[in-house]
């Protein structure tokens, strides 16, 4: 187990991400037992209640299983975890994890595709000026970083106008995970944002009311990151 000395100045956030790494990294594989608190409070150089309060932290986030006066076992994240900890998975070490953008990708156009139906059946006229001005914006912008953010305006006002509560907080987390990458991701999203004339067809889709054609539509746009994705990562294995 690869922990380091912690500075006695720093919080105990500084030790929570560190435990954090030990176990998405498997360091600390699911089932394993963490050092007592004693113990990992000398090891880390910091004080017992400090190691007490990032050992709830993980409990919180489903990583470890704090028992009453035994030991805190550690848990697998993908079965116990949330979506907070997507972001950190996204990044390993500096490097982007393949599976997990894979994963993204699916997910996205899974709630993109049914946002978009349930966009076009349940939005009223007052999205018209809004949808409409996002898609000009894309048509006219030329700053790829500039045209994620219109697309992704664009996604959000769908989300809104489907009215599901599960969808909003699911694209919550993934605008989270995305909007800090949107310069490491622009040559990945270029063939997706710079088709304004299907984000035109699916603005007017959801404004006809027309649910199918406008799940299909939403499924067209988002396939093409997907695949851009999937052949990008296959250069690279060749």
């Amino acid at each position: 187990m690869a922990i380091k000395r912690i500075d006695r100045r720093t919080v105990p956030d500084t030790v929570f991400e560190q435990l954090v790494d030990e176990v998405l990294d498997g360091e600390l594989p699911p089932g394993s037992a963490l050092p007592a608190e004693r113990q990992l409070a000398e090891t880390l150089g910091v004080s017992r209640p400090t190691v007490r309060e990032a050992l709830q932290r993980l409990a919180h986030s489903g990583l470890v299983e704090v028992r009453q006066g035994g030991s805190t076992t550690v848990r697998d994240y993908r079965r116990h975890a949330g979506m907070d900890m997507l972001p950190r998975l996204l990044l390993r070490k500096g490097q982007l994890d393949p599976e997990v953008m894979r994963s993204i990708l699916e997910t996205r156009r899974l709630i993109g595709r049914e946002a978009a139906g349930l966009a076009a059946e349940r939005a009223g006229a007052e999205l018209a000026a809004p949808l409409t001005e996002l898609v000009e914006a894309l048509a006219t912008t030329q700053d790829p970083i500039a045209r994620q953010l219109h697309a992704l305006n664009f996604w959000d006002l769908l989300v809104d106008a489907a009215d599901s509560t599960v969808f909003r907080l699911l694209y919550n987390d993934l605008r989270a995970v995305y909007e800090p990458a949107l310069a490491a991701l622009a040559v990945l999203m270029a063939a997706e944002v710079g088709r304004a004339d299907l984000y035109r067809a699916l603005a007017e889709a959801v404004l006809d009311a027309d649910a199918p054609a406008a799940r299909d539509l939403a499924e067209s746009l988002l396939n093409l990151a997907a695949t851009e994705f999937a052949t990008a990562l296959s250069g690279e294995s060749a």
